[in-house]
């Protein structure tokens, strides 16, 4: 194998649950590097600056961000680095890269996974002409870009705090964007192509559709077009009650690990200067870790 003097790494808090070393590591074993070299690095916020101040003196090449270091980050970059015009346009980074000119560079590739994990599954969805997406956090920002510019015409956004999501769309100007609220489910699903969870809804440990939105996930699914799609970025489980019913009207349904491994492409890509492919063969050895950690659903 070949040694490469270089760590990479994945940082949140906590960490443990990440399956970003599986798939780095996977990738790395197929391009005949060390997959050691990739780690998972618990950084709680207190650490979060001496970390990314070290970095380079700690033999850091790069890094991929997750919760809940995103708009942290994002932010230190900001004032000692570089930023790609995607993460300043969702004030979050994912992606952190040394580049040759020994400036950090902040970069997100979360709207390129979600976008591409519907492409892999149902290539005739985009564009489409209506989209909803349940939620309006950290994650939806980057949900509702991707779909944007893939020019869907018409995006409704139903969340429990109004507010919040009327600032998403400013934030993003997204001039074909609605929000509506729980009460108006109906009218927001009718026909529409795409329908996307962003919330935690359904994940391990979190509420029920029915605890925390006051609504049968059955109800969400009913009035869309008979061409949909159902996407729930959650994959713990990785079947959830949302993507159950989808399945029960026969619909096309998408859950979380398509977009997470297509998310970890561009930076693997920038590292190591290698696109890799999101086979089959490894979809199947994050399913067999969720399975052992009992998340399959």
């Amino acid at each position: 194998m070949n040694v490469i003097p270089r760590r990479v790494g994945v940082i949140g808090w906590p960490i443990a649950h990440s399956l970003s070393p599986l798939i780095h590591q996977y990738w790395m074993r197929e391009a005949n590097l060390l997959e050691k070299d990739y780690e998972a690095i618990p950084v709680s916020p207190n650490e979060l600056v001496d970390f990314l101040e070290g970095f380079v003196a700690n033999g850091f090449v790069g890094c991929n961000v997750t919760l809940p270091h995103k708009e942290s980050v994002f932010s230190y970059i900001k004032s000692h680095g570089t930023l790609n015009n995607t993460s300043k346009r969702l004030h979050a980074v994912n992606i952190v890269v040394m580049n040759s000119d020994g400036k950090m560079e902040g970069r997100n590739s979360d709207g390129f996974g979600f976008i591409e994990s519907i492409r892999e599954r149902a290539p005739s969805c985009l564009p489409c002409e209506k989209a909803v997406v349940f939620g309006a956090g950290g994650s939806a920002y980057a949900i509702l870009a991707g779909l944007q510019d893939c020019g869907v015409k018409s995006i409704i956004i139903v969340n429990r705090t109004r507010e919040r999501a009327e600032k998403l769309i400013r934030d993003l100007d997204i001039i074909n964007g609605m929000v509506l609220d729980k009460n108006e489910i109906d009218y927001a699903t009718a026909n529409a192509n795409i329908l996307v969870n962003t919330t935690n809804l359904g994940m391990i440990g979190a509420p029920s559709w029915k605890e925390g939105f006051g609504i049968d996930p059955t109800k969400l699914v009913r009035g869309l077009a008979g061409d949909a799609s159902v996407i729930d970025i959650v994959y713990t489980p990785l079947q959830t009650e949302l993507l159950r019913v989808a399945k029960k009207q026969g619909l096309v349904h998408i859950d979380g690990l398509g977009m997470l491994i297509h998310q970890a492409i561009p930076s693997f890509e920038a590292w190591f200067g290698i696109c890799p492919k999101p086979t089959s063969k490894l979809r199947n050895i994050l399913e067999e870790e969720l399975r052992r950690r009992g998340s399959f659903g």
